[in-house]
C-alpha cells in the first residue's frame, strides 16, 4: 500500500523510473543478443585436454572477423611480387561517318579478339547520330584492339588509359584466405572431438561464419583476377563532334559556334511551332469564350458609357 500511494503522490517521479528502467534492460539485452561470446575455456573435448584455451585464442573477441580481417582498405604494399596485377581502362572518342556500322564492327572485332560486349546504346536523333559501346577484351590484345578502334572513324577526338595496380590488395586477400582455411581447419579438429551438443552447435556457427567470409574474399580475389586478364573500353561515336564528351583545346571555334547557333535556332523555331500548335489545337475553348466576352462588352459596357 505504501508504494501504491508513493507512486500516486510522484507521478512524476514514478514515469521518469519506468523510462530509465526500460533503456537499460533495451541496452543490457540488447549487448547480451548481439554478443557471441561462448566461453569456450569451459568446453570438454574427449581426448583434447585444454581445447577450450585454443578455441578461446582462436576466437580472441566476440566474433572474429573484425580480430583476424584488417580493414577492407587497408593493403601492406607487396613489392617482391614481380607479375603485377594491373586493371586497365580505356575512353576513346570517336568522330565517324556511319554510327551504326562503326558499333558493330566495333562488337565483332571484340567477338573475335576472345572478348564480348557489355553494354551498347544508339540514339538517333535528328541533328546528329551518336552512340556508346563498353567492350572488354583480353588484357594483351588491348594495343592492338585501341589500333583497330583508331581506324574506325575519321578523326579521334579525345583518347585515355588507365591502369590500376591491385596487386597489393590480390596479396592481401591471399594472406587472409591462409589465416581463415587454419582457422576453419583448427575448428573442424575440434568439431571432430566434441561430444556435447551445445559445443558442437557453437563451433558449428563459427565455421558457417568462417566460411562465408573464405567465400566473400574468394569472390572479390576472383573479381580482381579476371578484370586485370580483360580490359575495359569505352567507345563514344558520332557523326557530330559537338555530340562527343571531351574538352574543346581550342578556345574559340567558329564552325562550333555555327553549328551551335543552326541548333539554337532550329530549337526556337520548334517551340513557337509547338506553341502555334497548341493555341490552335485550344481555339475550340477560347475563340468561343472571346466572342462572348466581345457580345456583352458591346451590349453592357455601350450602356455604361450612354
Amino acid at each position: 500500500m505504501r508504494i501504491i500511494n508513493w507512486i500516486k503522490t510522484n507521478r512524476l517521479a514514478t514515469l521518469l523510473l519506468i523510462i530509465l528502467a526500460f533503456f537499460i534492460y533495451k541496452t543490457w539485452f540488447g549487448n547480451l543478443s548481439r554478443e557471441r561470446n561462448y566461453d569456450y575455456s569451459n568446453l570438454e573435448y574427449a581426448g583434447v585436454p585444454g581445447a577450450g584455451k585454443v578455441a578461446r585464442s582462436m576466437l580472441g573477441a566476440p566474433g572474429i572477423q573484425a580480430d583476424i580481417l584488417p580493414p577492407i582498405n587497408d593493403y601492406a604494399p607487396a613489392p617482391q611480387v614481380k607479375d603485377r596485377l594491373v586493371i586497365q581502362e580505356s575512353n576513346l572518342s570517336i568522330l565517324v561517318t556511319n554510327v551504326r556500322e562503326s558499333v558493330d564492327n566495333i562488337i565483332n572485332y571484340a567477338v573475335k579478339s576472345g572478348g564480348y560486349m557489355v553494354n551498347s546504346s544508339l540514339q538517333n536523333p535528328q541533328e546528329a547520330a551518336s552512340a556508346t559501346v563498353v567492350i572488354r577484351v583480353p588484357a594483351k590484345t588491348l594495343t592492338q584492339t585501341l589500333e583497330h578502334l583508331r581506324s574506325l572513324g575519321i578523326r579521334v577526338i579525345s583518347e585515355n588509359l588507365t591502369g590500376y595496380d591491385v596487386t597489393d590488395q590480390y596479396v592481401d586477400i591471399e594472406a587472409r584466405l591462409a589465416t581463415l582455411n587454419k582457422t576453419k581447419a583448427k575448428f573442424e579438429e575440434i568439431m571432430d572431438k566434441a561430444f556435447q551438443v551445445q559445443d558442437i552447435l557453437n563451433v558449428q556457427r563459427e565455421l558457417i561464419n568462417l566460411q562465408s567470409q573464405i567465400d566473400a574474399l574468394k569472390g572479390q580475389q576472383q573479381y580482381l583476377s579476371k578484370s586485370a586478364e580483360m580490359a575495359k573500353i569505352t567507345v563514344y561515336l558520332s557523326t557530330d563532334e559537338l555530340a562527343l564528351p571531351y574538352a574543346p583545346s581550342d578556345a574559340w571555334r567558329p564552325q562550333a559556334i555555327f553549328k551551335q547557333a543552326v541548333r539554337q535556332l532550329v530549337t526556337s523555331l520548334r517551340s513557337i511551332a509547338s506553341l502555334a500548335i497548341w493555341i490552335a489545337v485550344y481555339a475550340v475553348i477560347w475563340i468561343p469564350v472571346l466572342i462572348i466576352v466581345v457580345i456583352l462588352y458591346k451590349k453592357f459596357g455601350r450602356k455604361k458609357l450612354s
